[in-house]
């Protein structure tokens, strides 16, 4: 696939200042830590919730779930808007919504106040999320964009560090009735920071990537609205809604599976639309050629491998502690708290040298992934036997919050590197559905399986299979980053 740049990306990538660049990744951070900290903050609020709102097991769960939701239903859409609107109109606006529904989940009254704000703040999250890989891509060339993809990832792995700490102390602080509240209203100064930044550090004009035809008249907005390709919005939101939405009520309403062959017949009808709609001479929402460049299809793939495993880490620890070994939320948090931090220092360190190291550096990150799955099963069962204290998960956590670093920033780098610009924000959403069909999938599967096999046995055989499956899942991903490696190094 050819490197297709219209002249003002060029333009934006190659005159703008140093210093204007760095603005503008500091502006990206800000919202995306807001959004990624509220994720990790309610997980600790749920309680609280719980008793505020009177709310039900079904409403708590949908505190989380409708945020993934929506989030994952408008993701490409968003990015594809972004790449012919103007990636920075788009991203303030998604930090707009997120910040009017954070106020909105803040002030609830009932458990479905709650909710519908917390889709509102998922559309949100999906709006500003893809600007912010797009605008990485437009603005960043070479090594400085290995470096601000690091920068990507110690701010992703700080946001999920510090959110559960942060929520317990605004619970603290506010108590049980208002702390909640708190943990929705701490994004508003963020948000509106973010804004008033992005409104004084952005390029201007800030909808500007508009086709060259798309006049003021009524053809020239039907033109750009048909570039936008809204059947083809249209289809793959149905499709991850499709998908996901089973995995997520699987266990309250069974009957939810059968959306699962109708998303992945929704996914067949929207391949088939995106080629029609190219052959007519239009602009597909997603060129199907990208998936042809080698290194995209298998960065996405390896990353929706990884998600699809290593997310559920942390559900089984939080399972195994509190549940296995009566551990409070505090000391679950302790345990998982350095692992963050030691994700983010990784990702800045692994960000300056990915262009040095490439595909290697995931490698790597991989094969530490594998060791620190080994030592948590060996933390686990040796714990099971009296012979070591689960503390000891303290430092095989940390051997996966370094292989996190190493793998999450330098893979996205490497994935998006050789996609045309126009289409880096579609492109990078459809790697992050990918990751959100994979945490939900895996997340599912793997839980399901541990308390399947906790019914015949013990907290420390279930949590071993759990670990053990997610090892499956990263040496499968492990092949397909040497497959990756033998692809990059035959094609040069």
């Amino acid at each position: 696939m050819t490197q297709r740049r219209s002249d003002s990306e060029q333009t934006n990538a190659e005159t703008i200042a140093d210093s204007t660049r760095w603005r503008i990744l500091a502006v990206l951070l800000t919202a995306i830590a807001m959004s990624l900290i509220n994720v990790s903050i309610v997980n600790v609020a749920l309680p609280s919730i719980q008793e505020g709102l009177g709310a039900s097991q079904s409403d708590l769960q949908w505190v989380l779930s409708g945020y993934a939701l929506t989030f994952g239903v408008v993701l490409v859409a968003a990015g594809r808007a972004g790449d012919i609107l103007g990636r920075g109109g788009i991203f303030i606006l998604g930090v707009a919504v997120f910040t009017a529904a954070s106020i909105a989940s803040g002030l609830a009254q009932d458990a479905t106040w709650l909710n519908v704000a917390r889709f509102v703040q998922g559309v949100g999250s999906g709006l500003l999320s893809p600007q912010g890989v797009g605008m990485i891509q437009q603005y960043f060339r070479g090594s400085e964009r290995g470096k601000a993809f690091g920068y990507f990832g110690t701010a992703v792995g700080v946001s999920v560090g510090i959110g559960p700490v942060l929520g317990g102390l605004l619970i603290e602080l506010g108590g049980a009735d208002f702390g909640w509240r708190l943990t929705f209203l701490v994004n508003v100064p963020i948000g509106i920071a973010a804004i008033i930044m992005a409104l004084a550090w952005f390029p201007k004009p800030l909808f500007s990537h508009r086709p060259k035809d798309a006049t003021p008249t009524f053809g020239g907005v039907l033109h750009t609205f048909r570039s936008l390709d809204p059947i083809g919005a249209v289809l793959l939101g149905l499709s991850v809604f499709a998908v996901l939405f089973p995995f997520m009520e699987a266990q309250s309403a069974p009957l939810t599976w059968l959306l699962l062959p109708l998303g992945i017949a929704l996914v067949a009808a929207w391949v088939h639309w995106e080629r029609r709609y190219a052959r007519l001479g239009r602009s597909p929402m997603v060129d199907l050629n990208i998936f042809s460049t080698r290194s995209f299809t298998n960065g996405a793939l390896i990353m929706t491998l990884y998600f699809t495993g290593m997310t559920s880490i942390w559900v089984l620890v939080a399972l195994y502690l509190q549940q296995g070994l009566g551990a409070s939320a505090l000391e679950t948090g302790l345990i998982s708290t350095p692992s963050a931090f030691i994700s983010a220092f990784a990702a800045n360190w692994a960000g300056r040298r990915v262009m040095t190291y490439g595909r290697k550096l995931v490698i790597g990150g991989l094969l530490l992934a594998v060791v620190g799955l080994a030592a948590c099963i060996a933390v686990v069962l040796l714990q099971a036997g009296g012979y070591i204290s689960a503390w000891w998960l303290l430092l095989s956590l940390a051997l996966i919050g370094a292989a996190q670093g190493a793998v999450v920033s330098p893979n996205q780098a490497l994935t998006l590197a050789e996609v045309p610009l126009q289409y880096a924000g579609s492109s990078g959403a459809i790697m992050q559905t990918g990751q959100r069909i994979g945490t939900s999938i895996g997340i599912a599967v793997i839980t399901a399986a541990v308390f399947a096999v906790l019914d015949m046995s013990s907290w420390p055989v279930a949590v071993a299979l759990g670990f053990g499956l997610i090892l499956l899942v990263v040496l499968s991903a492990i092949g397909l980053a040497f497959k990756d490696l033998r692809d990059r190094t035959n094609n040069h």
